[in-house]
């Protein structure tokens, strides 16, 4: 699959403030792409200068394999997390106003925002003013105006903040079919869940360098910690006994005769050996693999990042 944009070393100064650190990213055409990282990572200050509305100090981006430049800007669709729209202007007023910005005509654009508003439930919402709306309602309008021009490619910055549960599904819906129908989607969140849901694709940026890249699949492959939870009926202690020095029992819990083990295995023993070992002594009910969360991935190379920079407190969401 070829790349929508490539992020090539880029570096980026605010006086004696660095936000980027010779960064680089490959990120493909069709893919939805996690942009990650805590509070002033910089992950702003790179979404702005893809958005061209700053620029880089050094390095470059490309777009399709061309340098990125103002004519690219029409390609591109960007969701902010500040949103900005004006308060006292009518629905309607104002999505028509900025669907014409993005080089639409009047006929086209009043045509696409009807489908829109019908398909969101929003046919009411016409003549009333933003500051009339809640900021769930808000946030509909202005995701609506982002993705109206239909961009190759969409930045979306915390798209579900404000959203109930009911309207972030129909946001992450959405977007999911965005991406089927051609659009490539960066996704700048601190939502792991909604990463791990979406997601083909993530970058970790901690204190303006990368720190992690990759599909989001294999990176949880990567942190596997060969730990495993299992469920049998049996004698505990001939159970234990068996594992002998091939495990370590980290957590332990029992009902009745039902008991349940979170086991991480030692000096290579594999999860076959140990059932081989264990199976003659129990009862296995179930038995599965403790695979880390892309919320736990995300919590230990931070604070292994924060080790490195000999920063002593922990992140913890």
């Amino acid at each position: 699959m070829s790349s929508i944009l490539q992020i090539n070393n880029v570096t980026k100064k605010y006086s004696n403030h660095t936000a980027l650190n010779n960064v680089s990213l490959e990120i493909k055409e069709k893919a939805v792409f996690g942009l990650l990282g805590p509070n002033g990572a910089g992950k702003t200050s790179l979404i702005r200068i893809i958005n061209q509305i700053t620029g880089p100090d050094t390095g470059e981006i490309l777009f399709k394999n061309e340098k990125l430049s103002p004519k690219h800007i029409e390609q591109i669709g960007y969701l902010p997390e500040e949103r900005g729209l004006y308060k006292k202007m009518p629905v309607g007023e104002q999505a028509m106003y900025l669907a014409r910005l993005k080089g639409l005509s009047k006929a086209e654009a009043k045509k696409r925002l009807i489908y829109w508003f019908e398909k969101f439930e929003m046919q009411g919402w016409w003549k009333k003013r933003i500051d009339e709306l809640s900021k769930g309602m808000q946030q509909k309008v202005q995701f609506i105006v982002t993705i109206l021009h239909e961009p190759q490619l969409l930045i979306l910055d915390e798209p579900f903040s404000g959203f109930d549960p009911i309207n972030a599904q129909l946001i992450k819906n959405e977007i999911l079919e965005l991406r089927k129908k051609g659009a490539t989607i960066i996704f700048s969140t601190h939502n792991m869940g909604s990463v791990e849901e979406l997601c083909d694709n993530i970058a970790l940026i901690h204190k303006s360098e990368k720190i992690l890249d990759g599909s989001v699949k294999d990176i949880r492959k990567n942190f596997r910690t060969n730990t495993y939870k299992v469920t049998f009926k049996g004698n505990v202690l001939g159970f234990t006994n068996a594992l002998w020095t091939g495990a370590e029992i980290l957590e332990k819990s029992s009902e009745d005769d039902v008991h349940t083990l979170t086991i991480k295995l030692l000096n290579g023993v594999t999860s076959s050996q140990m059932l081989q070992a264990v199976l003659p002594l129990c009862e296995i009910l179930s038995f599965t693999e403790i695979v880390p969360s892309m919320n736990d991935i995300f919590i230990r190379k931070v604070n292994e990042g924060n080790e490195v920079l000999g920063t002593k407190s922990n992140y913890t969401e």
